[in-house]
This record gives C-alpha cells, sequence and structure tokens, in this order.
C-alpha cells in the first residue's frame, strides 16, 4: 500500500495453484505436476487504474532456481537484499496489460513457519511482514513507495482436502509490529486460530485471541468475520467473488486503530463444479 493510502498492489505467485481449475482437473486424471501449473496473479488498487490478471503458464515456459521463478513473460528474482518483480501480464476478458517493475525490501526477514492443519499438511508463515516498497508500473501509468507484506504458503494436497473457511487479516501497527489472525473454520469442530505479533526485532509473539465481530455478508453471500475486541468496519471492499472477497477493515487493537486488509476463502464454493466452470473465463491457460 502506498504511504498516503491511495493505492495498492497484491500479487501472488502461485506453482501448483489452489485455484487453478486446470490443475484440478489434471488431478482428476492422476499425478499432476504442480511445475506444469504456475501463475502470477497481479491486483491492482488505484482509482480509476484497477486492473486484475491471472495467466496459468504450462511447464515448458517456467522456470525456478533458489534466486528466481520466471513464470511467462514475468519473473521475480531476489538479490540478496531485495526481491524484484518484473511484470507482463494481460488481463481478461477486456485486454489491458500490466507491466512494470516492482522492488522490495524486507525490513526483518523471518524464518518463521507453522502447520495450519492437525496432519501439518499445510503450512505457513510471513517471509518479510513488514517491507518497503516501489512500485514503477508503464501500463497502467502508477509510480509510488509505500510499505507492504511477503508471505508464503504451501501444501502437500490439495486445499480442499485441509480446510473448509478461513478468515485471515493483517494489519500494520505504529511501531511498525505487524498482527495477523488467522481463523480457520469448519462446521462440526472448533476454531482453529493463530493470533500473532511480528515485531521489527525479527521476535514472533502469540497474542491473546480477540473474540469473533460478524461482519456484512458480501456481494456473493459469503460469510466472514475478523477478531477484534471493538466493532469493525469495512473500510473499502476490494475483491468480490462467489468464494473469496478480499476487503480493507477499520477495527481497534489494544487502543490502537488499526486498518486491516482481510481475506476470506470459501473452500466449499471454490471447488463446487459451477464455480470450477467458471474460472477459465477469468484464468486463461498458455501451456
Amino acid at each position: 500500500m502506498s504511504d498516503d493510502g491511495q493505492h495498492g498492489i497484491t500479487l501472488i505467485a502461485f506453482v501448483g495453484s489452489v485455484f487453478s481449475p486446470y490443475y484440478a482437473w489434471a488431478r482428476g486424471r492422476g499425478r499432476a505436476n504442480p511445475d506444469n501449473h504456475c501463475a502470477l496473479n497481479v491486483a491492482i488498487y488505484s482509482r480509476g487504474q484497477g486492473r486484475w490478471a491471472m495467466t496459468e503458464r504450462g511447464q515448458r515456459h517456467c522456470a525456478r532456481t533458489a534466486r528466481q521463478f520466471t513464470i511467462g513473460p514475468s519473473q521475480m528474482r531476489w538479490d540478496g537484499d531485495s526481491l524484484t518483480i518484473d511484470i507482463d501480464e494481460v488481463c481478461v476478458p477486456i485486454p489491458r496489460r500490466i507491466r512494470g517493475r516492482i522492488k522490495l525490501w524486507p525490513q526483518q526477514l523471518f524464518g518463521y513457519s507453522t502447520p495450519l492443519d492437525e496432519r501439518a499438511r499445510h503450512r505457513w508463515g510471513p517471509l518479510a511482514p513488514a517491507s518497503r516498497i516501489e512500485v514503477a508500473l508503464d501500463d497502467p501509468d502508477l509510480k509510488w513507495q509505500g510499505h507492504a507484506y511477503l508471505d508464503s504458503n504451501e501444501g502437500d494436497e490439495p486445499v480442499a482436502q485441509g480446510f473448509h473457511t478461513w478468515d485471515w487479516s493483517r494489519a500494520r501497527m505504529r511501531d511498525g509490529s505487524t498482527l495477523v489472525f488467522y481463523d480457520m473454520q469448519a462446521p462440526g469442530t472448533e476454531d482453529r486460530v493463530l493470533s500473532l505479533r511480528f515485531t521489527p526485532q525479527g521476535t514472533v509473539e502469540p497474542i491473546a485471541t480477540p473474540p469473533v465481530q460478524t461482519l456484512p455478508k458480501t456481494g456473493w453471500r459469503i460469510a466472514r468475520r475478523m477478531r477484534s475486541a471493538q466493532a469493525v468496519r469495512v473500510h473499502e471492499q476490494l475483491e468480490d467473488t462467489p468464494f473469496y472477497q478480499r476487503a480493507l477493515l477499520q477495527f481497534d487493537h489494544a487502543g490502537e486503530p488499526l486498518l486491516a486488509f482481510h481475506e476470506t476463502l470459501s473452500v466449499p464454493r471454490l471447488v463446487s463444479p459451477v464455480v470450477q466452470a467458471m474460472l477459465p473465463f477469468r484464468m486463461p491457460r498458455r501451456a
């Protein structure tokens, strides 16, 4: 997000995309190769210049090393000090290009990773929860600096086998710490919640889990919630799809007013045949 709060961008690099209908269909035919289902999802949130792209690439268009990941015409590379992402993607169904460069400088690198399920088949952890970002896009014409967050998810099985619904949020505090709530729910089981504070000194501190605050359902009728001792307000709706939502929320924590980046995923919605049939219209494949 830019320092003035007027611009935002989200990038997700996928190997074996959890949202890919092509990967799901390949698994249904036998053992699928995750390297044959890679994608760079780019979402730009800037008034009048918002764009969204996610084109899946086959294995012959992708390459991975310890320091570089190439996904078709786009790539990301780590030089030991910063992460550089060169973007060259096209939106669908209205073809608009996203082209330019983003650089991210971590304030502190973390080696933290934690299981999300009882069998430890799914794991998550921030790599750099507090970072500086520089955005220099040629198309659309956007140039700004601000703060950023970088994390990693990995799994040994399809997401539908480990999850039902989750609400995830992160917020930047005045002292530079990052507050994260990872709230996972499934019918007939107790909630599994991670409530963590990542400090500028590189420590990970568990905090008391606040009570649930129910949020209004989205336009696609997705139920969502947030962990907070006080009421929560939707500041801006960023994404609203049949199975996933992303929003900015205003809430208080320990007497400090915060702006949280919040996501909800409904796995039953994601894996429904209707949604799987809809996804290729937004997520084309170039094999």
